[in-house]
């Protein structure tokens, strides 16, 4: 086996603490009844795949979710039930890709949206930082700027083309099997990020 040159981290619950429960009770308080139908961890409608792929604009996504669900929600009370699962960043885990850098190249990958940018940047920056979060990684790949999502093969086909290498040479960590599997069949290394587990528990010394 090639040595190991790059490792693509996930973001949501890899990197950052998340609760899918509490975007869904929280719509649910709002009145929509159905929402693990519309999105969760393993899937996400035509909607939310088109908000997690850049092809609509917040405002738009806001319209449209009204009109699928029959409601008036306001833009601040759908933008809050929205971005509820995002909990806090896992400190330990951001010390921990400090200190891959030296043998590794470091990535990111997510599946995420505007939205969720905002927000997720607003609870990393309410504890003072040294550095901005993308810094953390030689280049961060959010599904929602490059117009392709997990777990579809093209994604991670385009990130290593994007980063002239090939999956040989780079580890995937998510905490998703679905997305686990498609990294598979791009070719990449992968490690199943499972409940519990946090990165700086991994032993690498195998790849």
């Amino acid at each position: 086996m090639e040595k190991i040159e790059n490792i693509i981290f996930d973001l949501g619950g890899v990197l950052l603490d998340i609760d899918y429960n509490l975007t869904r009770s929280s719509f649910e308080k709002l009145g929509i009844v159905d929402f693990d139908t519309m999105y969760s961890q393993a899937d996400a409608s035509h909607l939310f795949q088109k908000l997690e792929t850049g092809k609509i604009s917040e405002e738009d996504f806001y319209k449209e979710l009204n009109e699928w669900t029959g409601l008036h929600l306001s833009p601040s009370q759908i933008k809050t039930a929205w971005n509820a699962m995002l909990l806090s960043f896992r400190e330990n885990s951001l010390q921990y890709l400090a200190s891959l850098r030296p043998n590794y190249k470091t990535y990111l990958l997510s599946n995420t949206n505007i939205i969720h940018i905002d927000s997720f940047k607003e609870i990393y920056n309410y504890k003072k930082r040294e550095k901005p979060f993308n810094d953390y990684f030689d280049k961060a790949f959010y599904s929602c700027g490059i117009g392709l999502r997990k777990p579809n093969i093209n994604c991670y086909e385009w990130v290593l083309n994007d980063l002239k290498t090939d999956g040989s040479k780079t580890l995937f960590i998510d905490d998703s099997e679905q997305n686990i599997e498609g990294a598979k069949n791009a070719g990449l290394h992968t490690i199943l990020l499972k409940p519990g587990e946090k990165i700086e528990d991994l032993s690498l010394e195998q790849y």
